[in-house]
This record gives structure tokens, C-alpha cells and sequence, in this order.
């Protein structure tokens, strides 16, 4: 038995981790190689032989044989490179030529993110979409508002998850462009100059542009124009900064959801199992746990970024090696939260358990309260004197917001009906109408189902992320 990551089997979809196997890492190299193998063929530097012999053994991992070689020569791309010229008695030969290990990993790795990528955006579309049709559900739904963690103005429920919605939909534009925009190293030898090109073609009318051109549009990934070893590692601290800021929106959400869970808000609640077990010692127990999850990896990937921005301002003249230590695992687990965030949130808006008792009952105490400015503005045009009023209305709501602080009905209603001074002004029906909070949520209602209609729109079955 050995150490396995929670990665390895409990967080990320089989696709994510699959994209992030030793057996994909493999293949990716090995698809640069046949790449560069290729482009030299047609340069006339290898025979036909010899890359039809490299293309025929590109997919034969063989991950037994390049541990024994690795073993002995402790470095990993070179026992897989031993590997695949094993099988490649004519071909082997050539294989590497003029490369430094980063051209191979960098331009893999680039294959493998913009994969990545690919794969969070599905569970993301479909979270916004999720998203989009409860917005629209209860984009009427009045509930209260909090400021400070404080009963503030009431907004509707749909209001409230369109702020999550919009963020999520800023994200995923921001993905699409990312993925669109990840560069890698190009094939240029160990300090990017392409000495060892220039060199190898030096009888031949094809350029090392050239070359390296063919290979890249191969793999289809466009190069930096100016590479050192590696590619520039600031792209990877902008990758982490991306992804990081999509786990700051599913924590606010996945956070949000926490307290809305609690028994003081009584709003909604994550979906809870027939037989799920909420607490080993407390059987009546409902544990918010996937929200909590969402806010547990969240912090991981916030962490991430951090590392990468060390990566990136201490990867010293040329190259270091100080980050490849830490990438083997940093990117690919950063990816791997992010997916499990974003199915655990796709599995929590899919069954989201609203709350309408508890929406109701948080009205009835705090909403009286969120409507005493529309009482002072109404008695002020009435011909009231402003500044007497708000006394008398911070009197009434002081006494009231006791009572209901001991459990017991508001009475503010019944006291502004009964003060003479208020009467003078407002008749009792009109006090107990403007102190109903349902008619005070604005544009709210308009508001989300305008974003729920752009999120149907940007994301409908035609939509492509890959354009």
C-alpha cells in the first residue's frame, strides 16, 4: 500500500483525472516528439522508415519499462524517451533531436491545459444554466436582504442567485478566451535560440521558423515569441489567477448557502440524501457538506496562486528548476478542485431545497423594519416634518426590534397604525400596505430574468467554447 491523493479517487471527474494520468502525461510527450519527428521528415533529416516506425508506436505507453529506466537514471522524460526508442529500432535514434526536455514538457503541457480547460467548461455551462432556470423560477420570490449579516431591504431569491450567475458567466467568458490564448514554448533548445536548428538545417531551405512552424501547427498551439528554457511561467500564475477567481464565486455562493442553510436565515438548503448521515454523533444532523467542501478546495486553489507567482519571479535568468517540483502537482490539482466545485455546485442547484416557511417567516419579523423608509419618504410628501418623523419611527422600531430579539411577534405595524401624530398624515390601511416589504424589491424581478434570458442566449445548444 502507498499514498493516494484525495484526487486520486475522491475529487474530479474520471475525465479530469484521466487528462492528468501518467499515462496522458506520456502520450502528450510522445506527441510532440512524433510532431518534431514529422516536420524534420519533411525537412528530408529522417527518413520515411524511420517516422512511419515513431508514428506506429506513438500510443504504446509502457509505463513498467520507463519506471525501471527511471529508476536508474532518475529523471522521467529521459526514461520515457529511452522508452519509445526501445521500440523504434529504426527510428529511435533520431528521436529528441536538437530538443531540450521543456520543449517536449512545456508543449505538452499547454495540450493538456487547453484539454483541461475544455472539460471545466461543460459542467460550467451547465451550471449557469441550472442557474439561469431557478433564477427564473423565483425571480419573483420576495425575500430579505442582508447587509452586515443584518435584515437590510428585501430583493427577491432570483435576484440573489443572478449575482452568482452573472460572475459565473463572466468566468466563463474569461475561460474561453484563456484557453483560446495559452501559448507554449515553440521547439527552440535549452535557452530558446535555436541554435541546435539553425545547426541541423543549416544545408537545408527549410528554416528553423519554418520547422518549428509545422510542429506547432501540428499541435495546434501558437508559441511565445520570445522563450528562455521554458515558456514565459507568468502564463501559468494568469491560469491559476483565472481559475482561482471561478473559486472565489462558488465560495461566496457555496458560503452564502451556508448561512442561508442556518437556522437564523431559514432560506434554502443543499439537497440532502434519503440515507445520507449528516453527523456521526448527532443523527438529527443536516450538514451543509458539499457547500462546506466547495469551500474547502476553494481555499486550496486560492492558495495556488501564490506558488505560481514565486514560479514566476524566481525562475532565475534562463531557467530554474524550482518550479517543476511543485507543477507536477499544483496545476493539475488546481484543475482537479475546480472540477469537483463545479459538479458539486451543479449537484446543489439541480436539487436546491427552497425554503418558502422560512422566507415567509423572515419577512414577517424583519420586513416591517426594511419599509420604514418608504413610511418617511411618504409622510414627508404628505406635509410631514421630516426630521420629527424619523424620531418617532426610530422610537417605534427600537421598542419593536426588542420584542421580536425575545421571540415575540412584531408589533410595529400595530404601533405606527395607533400613533396619532402618523395619523395625521396616513391612514392605517396605507401604513399596513407601504410596511408590506413584497412591493419594495425595485427592478429586481426584471433584473433576473433579463440575465437568466442573456445566460440562454450566450449558452444555448449551439454554443461552442472552442471558437
Amino acid at each position: 500500500m502507498t499514498y493516494q491523493s484525495p484526487f486520486t479517487i475522491r475529487y474530479g471527474s474520471d475525465s479530469m483525472r484521466a487528462l492528468w494520468s501518467e499515462t496522458a502525461k506520456r502520450r502528450a510527450w510522445r506527441r510532440v516528439w512524433v510532431a518534431v519527428a514529422e516536420a524534420q521528415a519533411a525537412a528530408d533529416l529522417i527518413s520515411a522508415e524511420q517516422i512511419d516506425e515513431i508514428r506506429a508506436h506513438a500510443l504504446d505507453i509502457d509505463l513498467k519499462r520507463a519506471a525501471e529506466i527511471e529508476s536508474e537514471i532518475g529523471h522521467d522524460l529521459m526514461a520515457e524517451l529511452k522508452t519509445f526508442a526501445e521500440q523504434c529500432p529504426l527510428g529511435g535514434g533520431v528521436l529528441h533531436w536538437g530538443l531540450t526536455s521543456a520543449d517536449v514538457q512545456d508543449n505538452a503541457d499547454i495540450l493538456r491545459q487547453k484539454a483541461a480547460l475544455a472539460v471545466l467548461l461543460g459542467p460550467l455551462r451547465d451550471l449557469l444554466l441550472q442557474f439561469a432556470e431557478l433564477i427564473e423560477a423565483t425571480a419573483d420570490l420576495v425575500i430579505m436582504g442582508y447587509t452586515h449579516l443584518q435584515p437590510a431591504e428585501p430583493t427577491t431569491f432570483g435576484y440573489r442567485l443572478s449575482g452568482y450567475a452573472q460572475d459565473l458567466l463572466a468566468h466563463f467568458d474569461a475561460l474561453v478566451r484563456l484557453r483560446l490564448n495559452l501559448r507554449g514554448k515553440g521547439i527552440r533548445g535549452a535557452v530558446g535560440t535555436e541554435a541546435p536548428f539553425v545547426d541541423m538545417l543549416a544545408d537545408s531551405p527549410i528554416t528553423p521558423e519554418m520547422l518549428e512552424a509545422t510542429v506547432m501547427d501540428t499541435l495546434d498551439i501558437e508559441a511565445y515569441p520570445i522563450t528562455t528554457q521554458t515558456y514565459p511561467r507568468l502564463q501559468d500564475y494568469t491560469l491559476l489567477c483565472q481559475l482561482a477567481g471561478l473559486a472565489a464565486t462558488l465560495h461566496k455562493f457555496a458560503f452564502d448557502l451556508r448561512l442561508m442553510q442556518s437556522p437564523g436565515f431559514r432560506t434554502s438548503a443543499e439537497p440532502f440524501g434519503e440515507r445520507q448521515v449528516g453527523s456521526s454523533a448527532m443523527p438529527f444532523k443536516r450538514n451543509p457538506v458539499k457547500a462546506e467542501k466547495i469551500c474547502s478546495l476553494a481555499r486550496q486553489v486560492a492558495a495556488s496562486v501564490s506558488i505560481a507567482w514565486h514560479n514566476s519571479a524566481t525562475n532565475l535568468l534562463e531557467r530554474t528548476l524550482d518550479d517543476s517540483a511543485n507543477r507536477r502537482s499544483l496545476i493539475p490539482e488546481t484543475f482537479l478542485a475546480c472540477d469537483e466545485m463545479l459538479r458539486t455546485a451543479l449537484d446543489i442547484v439541480t436539487g436546491l431545497d427552497v425554503d418558502e416557511v422560512g422566507i415567509e417567516d423572515q419577512l414577517t419579523r424583519f420586513g416591517p423594519f426594511a419599509a420604514l423608509e418608504r413610511i418617511l419618504t411618504t409622510l414627508v410628501r404628505a406635509g410631514a416634518d421630516r426630521q420629527e418623523m424619523h424620531e418617532r419611527l426610530r422610537e417605534h422600531s427600537m421598542v419593536a426590534w426588542d420584542m421580536i430579539q425575545n421571540d415575540k411577534p412584531n408589533p410595529l405595524p400595530d404601533r405606527l397604525a395607533a400613533d396619532t401624530t402618523i395619523l395625521q398624515y396616513l391612514q392605517p390601511a396605507r401604513i399596513r400596505a407601504l410596511l408590506d416589504a413584497r412591493s419594495y424589491v425595485g427592478t429586481a424581478p426584471q433584473r433576473a430574468r433579463d440575465l437568466a434570458a442573456r445566460i440562454h442566449k450566450r449558452l444555448g445548444p449551439t454554443e461552442k467554447t472552442d471558437e
